[in-house]
């Protein structure tokens, strides 16, 4: 038998040691050269393509490298690019680019929100009236060429333009998205007319949304554009790219398109191969994608050999690829790199190199070629090795899930008794002022504490050195007349990260670091066994700000579905039941913060929009398990002790009704890029608790002009009433820097107290 094709849809772009973020960074801080970045991009492509060859990858992917993000490379080459950022074209191709995704001094940027259900964040295009769309920039042709020059041959990646555009939004009720899709189209087609001149023969053509639900216009929308593609002479054989779900009820339209080919998430939806087999027409290529690519855990590969050989009964070999689920852009670089990390449970791991490799084996192992018989024997061992450590299952765990009753979900009185005895306890002003919860890790505290974790600082000397940073941060505070404060969490790493090193049944890894937006990197848990917690993880800290002043300090937590979402999960139980033993372990802390006398606990919930499933049939289970896990974090402490929760990037209005049952006295969101629509879902609903509405964009550097905050915060007025209206950035403030954070938060604090006299 001929050798299967091993392909691949997507590379991690950062780099094994996150080379791209620290280029970007000292792009943006004028350190080095615009020539400098672009030259530290070409050699990470060049290595990226050779480790995929490596690997095993028999046509590797290009155009799957980005700066920033694969969106707004697609936004730029449609010559997408708003009239606002126009000014900054003079000057360079990539001032405007990082002004879209950024911002600058007067110009804010483009809205950010998650790449389907990942927490990988894109920047969305905006679609404006009278917009010229033209071809103004060439990468994906000069990535392929770049490659072809090094004797590589790749196949190219494009987001597909169904999915572009409905990712992308209208600013104006003029523009439609049907229309803004027929102007684009010539642009796509002039792009693969050059790449086939060229010599691509095939190209990856990206369109996740055929896993979502559809409604009768992007249907439409999906028939019209194929059908105008189909009619060019002279392109590319297009393999459709479906991923993050099955195609369920859009099989019938995803094969009407007419690719050469079709990409297929078995991991998430191993189901579908059935379906299509059912209705595959006879020379279409099938690829299959049995290696997670969102997720740390070895592929089972007797497991995947089993389907490989189930599509070659029905196909034949010559019409079979063998695929990651999705692009490797989810999963950390390389397991090698990890010397530290629990032998144990490194045995049971595969990074995006290992992913690739295990690719290229079930290729192999299928295609006779070479003795791979070692290979599965070795995988069969870690397979089992997991399934039977006695790390996993814990007792006393499985036990206490087994006794939570509806009497745990529930607070003891309903918000409007709450709410009074709040008030009293706390005495707020109107529009009260206050924060996410981080302020700016400096290099000094990133230094401080990489000294500590590496036993280079006495523990009582960084013990020293953190309170001092609280110190002054609760001083600062108190100075600006925030009103309810924050001990700036300045030991934390990481807002996920932190909680997962003190509970049982997670490990941590060095270098699994994956993007979540521009330079910003996240590196997640790995969630491997049961969860508890042994003893308190926060008190102490919030405690000690709290001994420092005389307004209230909140106590900051991460909850239960962000920590979930924000790991590398076990995928041997339910995501529920990892999510609720969580939250049992968030329940014991916030009761101890209560104890210690904490009037105020945040519990972060960034992530429950995000693990939304991407079908409408699959959300009431969803959501009654994740609103639960939330109401189990949080309903057990006393009226008096008021309870918040954040969220970010969320389009509320799809789960407004969860977001009501899940019961926080006061909710703060994400509001300033899209410049407060958000809050057209709790008009619709009229949200009966406190919201804070985000007054200023801590993902851009600029710091708001006179009267922007204001301005928001008068059509937040419009939906909600003084009495629910809090004030507060749209985010932590971890990464921003302590001038523009002086800067804007006394700006905040001022635009308050000038709408407390106002409204006097």
């Amino acid at each position: 038998m001929s050798l299967l094709n091993a392909r691949n849809l997507g590379f991690p772009r950062i780099g094994k040691y996150r080379e791209l973020k620290f280029a970007l960074e000292s792009y943006w801080s004028e350190k080095s050269s615009e020539k400098d970045l672009l030259e530290t991009a070409r050699q990470l492509r060049r290595k990226h393509w050779q480790l995929q060859l490596l690997a095993g990858v028999s046509v590797p992917p290009s155009n799957d490298f980005s700066l920033y993000d694969h969106v707004l490379d697609m936004a730029l080459m449609l010559g997408a690019i708003p009239s606002r950022f126009k000014k900054f074209d003079e000057q360079s191709g990539l001032k405007s680019y990082f002004a879209m995704a950024r911002g600058s001094n007067d110009t804010p940027a483009l809205e950010m929100t998650k790449w389907f259900d990942t927490n990988y964040h894109y920047v969305v295009p905006e679609f404006e009236p009278d917009q010229q769309y033209e071809l103004s920039s060439t990468k994906i042709l000069d990535e392929y060429l770049e490659a072809k020059a090094l004797g590589i041959d790749t196949r190219p990646v494009i987001l597909g333009p169904v999915t572009f555009v409905l990712l992308g939004k209208p600013t104006d009720p003029r523009v439609t998205r049907p229309a803004v899709l027929k102007q684009i189209l010539p642009i796509y087609k002039a792009l693969l007319r050059r790449l086939f001149e060229e010599g691509a023969d095939w190209i990856q053509i990206d369109e996740p949304y055929l896993c979502l639900d559809l409604d009768s216009t992007s249907k439409a929308m999906y028939r019209d554009a194929y059908q105008e593609l189909r009619g060019v002479a002279s392109l590319p054989k297009f393999m459709l790219a479906t991923y993050f779900g099955g195609l369920g009820n859009n099989l019938d339209l995803a094969l009407s398109l007419g690719a050469a080919g079709i990409h297929l998430d078995l991991v998430r939806a191993p189901e579908q191969l059935i379906a299509l087999f059912e209705k595959c027409p006879s020379d279409l290529r099938v690829s299959l994608g049995l290696v997670d690519g969102r997720n740390v855990w070895r592929t089972d590969l007797k497991k995947a050999l089993n389907l490989v050989r189930f599509a070659l009964d029905s196909l034949g070999p010559d019409r079979v690829d063998i695929a990651p689920s999705c692009s490797l852009l989810h999963s950390p670089f390389d397991l090698s790199a990890e010397t530290n990390l629990d032998a144990e449970v490194w045995g049971w791991m595969a990074f995006a190199i290992q992913k690739l490799e295990e690719v290229a084996t079930l290729s192999r192992v299928i295609s006779g070629e070479g003795d791979y018989q070692q290979k599965l024997a070795e995988n069969a061992r870690s397979l089992e090795s997991r399934r039977t450590s006695k790390r996993i299952d814990q007792a006393d765990v499985k036990g206490r899930i087994a006794a939570i009753d509806d009497s745990m979900l529930r607070r003891k009185s309903a918000y409007p008794e709450r709410h009074r005895k709040q008030v009293e306890s706390l005495t707020l002003p109107k529009f009260p002022t206050t924060t996410i919860g981080s302020f700016p890790q400096t290099q000094e505290v990133r230094k401080t504490r990489s000294a500590h974790r590496a036993g280079k600082i006495h523990p009582k000397v960084y013990e020293g050195f953190l309170k001092e940073e609280i110190k002054r941060c609760v001083r600062f505070q108190e100075e600006i007349g925030l009103d309810v404060l924050v001990h700036g969490e300045f030991e934390r790493n990481d807002m996920v990260e932190y909680f997962g090193e003190q509970l049982e049944g997670f490990v941590f890894s060095e270098n699994g670091w994956v993007q979540s937006y521009g330079s910003r990197c996240v590196k997640p848990p790995i969630i491997y066994g049961d969860i508890s917690r042994p003893k308190p993880m926060t008190v102490y800290w919030v405690q000690y700000a709290q001994s420092q002043t005389k307004k209230p300090v909140k106590g900051m937590l991460t909850g239960p579905v962000t920590i979930l979402q924000w790991s590398f999960v076990r995928d041997d139980q339910l995501r529920s039941e990892t999510c609720r033993q969580i939250a049992l372990a968030i329940r014991d802390e916030v009761a101890d913060l209560e104890a210690a006398g904490i009037k105020i606990i945040q519990i972060d919930e960034p992530a429950i929009r995000e693990g939304l499933p991407l079908r409408r049939a699959d959300w009431p289970q969803y959501l009654e398990w994740s609103v639960n896990a939330f109401r189990l974090a949080s309903s057990g402490v006393q009226d008096h002790t008021q309870i918040h929760t954040h969220m970010c990037y969320s389009e509320f209005n799809d789960i407004i009704d969860s977001i009501v049952s899940m019961d926080a006295d006061v909710i703060s969101i994400e509001c300033s890029r899209s410049r407060m629509e958000l809050l057209d879902a709790f008009r619709r609903v009229r949200y009966p608790n406190e919201i804070g509405p985000g007054v200023y964009d801590i993902h851009s550097p600029r710091v708001p002009q006179d009267g922007e905050m204001a301005n928001l915060l008068h059509q937040a007025l419009e939906v909600l009433t003084p009495e629910q209206l809090w004030v507060n950035p749209d985010c932590g403030l971890k990464t921003r820097g302590w001038p523009e954070v002086r800067q804007a938060l006394t700006k905040m604090v001022n635009t308050a107290k000038e709408l407390r006299e106002s409204a006097v």
